[in-house]
């Protein structure tokens, strides 16, 4: 009974199909997405109250909204960016949510993934926002200058349009350095440096190693090392990484090259016969996470002993 279990801590089943859920910061509250059946985007507020699930706002818009992010927000403000099924990028203040703070029609189809950088205190630099879109592009977006983007990662002229179908920033440790990396749906992984405006780094891992669709990848907030997968067949799966002996090796031309270290299974459970397409790990209390699946159920979920791993 050493290692961290993972425990149901509320599930509630609600009446549209969930796409995403984010906590929102220092709080004890998230938001879930989706679309109602009449083909109307939702966003919901819940709060944890007293092990129940209270619900304190229903916003609902013209377009499903496939994805949100507070990633680019300040602790003050605490606005949410979200992507649609139309391809718009909008800024949500959810305590005056008629109109958005900011929008943009950022790409001719739907929004898959969206990400932030430099809001909440994390990362350096100016506060942005990245979409991915199935459209085939990847557009990086600074909320202070209007419609068009900082960063456009497209397909060259002639090449393949490849859904988009996530997206995260990375490496910003100072004011210049900012990554982002995106993947697609035929299992290219790409790096673009943002400095220098060029791909860093690409590969193609196919299918990968999965029994069934990796949904989610989600680090634990507190602890970069300890990460939760979501899953096709309705699981989850917590990890840890471990570090390798040697950070760096030679290639056979003498060029210096990282060492990937390995990962090992901590915990798994199936909670759903269906995919769990989101997860959240609260910013403030560790352990403390939602997701939702495509059982039109959110659950909010107690993982123990992290402090001890």
């Amino acid at each position: 009974m050493d290692k961290p279990q993972i425990i149901v801590h509320i599930q509630k089943g609600l009446n549209y199909t969930l796409f995403d859920c984010k906590w929102i910061p220092c709080s004890a509250r998230f938001v879930c997405m989706g679309n109602f059946a009449r083909g109307t985007g939702v966003m919901q507020v819940y709060e944890v109250q007293h092990g129940e699930l209270q619900m304190v706002k229903e916003i609902e818009k013209a377009k499903p909204i496939k994805c949100g992010t507070f990633g680019a927000t300040s602790l003050q403000q605490r606005h949410i960016a979200t992507g649609d099924f139309d391809g718009n990028l909008h800024t949500w203040n959810l305590e005056a949510p008629d109109c958005p703070v900011y929008s943009v029609k950022a790409h001719k189809e739907i929004i898959n993934c969206i990400d932030g950088v430099a809001g909440l205190g994390i990362g350096e630099g100016a506060p942005e926002i990245v979409t991915g879109s199935r459209d085939g592009t990847v557009k990086v977006w600074d909320p202070r200058q209007k419609d068009v983007p900082v960063a456009n990662m497209e397909p060259a002229e002639g090449e393949t349009k490849r859904d988009c179908w996530t997206v995260a920033f990375g490496n910003a440790y100072n004011q210049q350095e900012r990554c982002v990396c995106a993947g697609y749906d035929n299992g290219d992984i790409k790096l673009f440096d943002l400095r220098n405006m060029s791909l860093r780094w690409e590969t193609n891992i196919k299918n990968g190693a999965h029994k069934s669709t990796v949904w989610q990848a989600r680090h634990l907030p507190q602890n970069r090392d300890i990460f939760m997968t979501t899953g096709g067949g309705g699981n989850l799966h917590l990890w840890k990484y471990e570090y390798p002996a040697q950070r760096s090796k030679k290639d056979s031309e003498g060029t210096d090259m990282g060492v990937a270290g390995s990962v090992t299974l901590l915990q798994n459970v199936t909670l759903s016969s269906q995919p769990i397409a989101s997860l959240d790990w609260s910013p403030d209390k560790q352990g403390l996470c939602v997701c939702t699946s495509f059982d039109q159920t959110v659950r909010v979920l107690i993982v123990t002993k992290l402090n001890r791993i």
